[in-house]
């Protein structure tokens, strides 16, 4: 995934750490999406938490609140990180593009998927979060986050249930995005894919106890 000739690259702070990144990004111009978005939603959570969460962007209600998963796909990542025994306190959550991107659709402002480009230009307030986080796992929600993190497009059935080493981080684990399970048209689909993603979740808390 090649970096374009205009991206967050810029804007990064050269003294890292999470406030005066977060300071940087909200002034971030270095891409289009900056224009429609209401601000930049940014990572939050502790500033060494051993798992990072990275979604896709933030959604209608993320863009309004300034903060990442507060949506309905928010409700279902706090549904499923209890059912697996995470506390989402302490957790980094974010996502691989930091403005909402969207389309009308009537009163509606309708998600829109973030393209190559923008995700390329974007990653690097995601290389400087894992460079101050440091975590010891990156879960990547869905096939942008992992598009981001793996620097390449990747088929999520191919990528599941086992940890795979990155330049960005040594362990990634990649599942779903909880914005996919409430998309599945029929409850019977919704809740075999939650209880896989939650599945998912475990599988990554057991990988941690054991390397611990």
């Amino acid at each position: 995934m090649r970096r374009p000739a205009r991206s967050a690259d810029s804007f990064i702070p050269s003294h890292l750490s999470l406030p005066t990144v977060q300071e940087a990004a909200a002034r971030c111009t270095g891409c289009d999406l900056y224009k429609q978005a209401t601000q930049t939603v940014f990572g939050e959570g502790p500033a060494h938490a051993s798992i990072l969460l990275v979604g896709e962007q933030p959604g209608d209600q993320e863009d309004r609140a300034g903060h990442p998963f507060v949506g309905p796909a928010g409700k279902i990542l706090d549904k499923a990180l209890d059912e697996a025994g995470i506390d989402r306190r302490d957790l980094y959550v974010t996502n691989a593009v930091k403005h909402f991107k969207w389309e009308p659709q009537g009163k509606r402002r309708k998600h829109k998927k973030p393209s190559a480009s923008e995700i390329a230009a974007c990653r690097p307030w995601l290389e400087a979060e894992l460079q101050v986080v440091r975590p010891r796992v990156v879960v990547c929600l869905g096939a942008t986050a992992a598009q981001s993190v793996f620097a390449k497009a990747v088929r999520l059935g191919e990528m599941r249930s086992r940890a795979w080493a990155t330049p960005l981080a040594d362990t990634v684990f990649v599942t779903v995005h909880p914005s996919a399970i409430l998309r599945h048209p029929e409850s019977a689909q919704r809740e075999q894919e939650y209880r896989s993603f939650v599945q998912d979740l475990r599988h990554i808390t057991s990988h941690l106890r054991k390397a611990a």
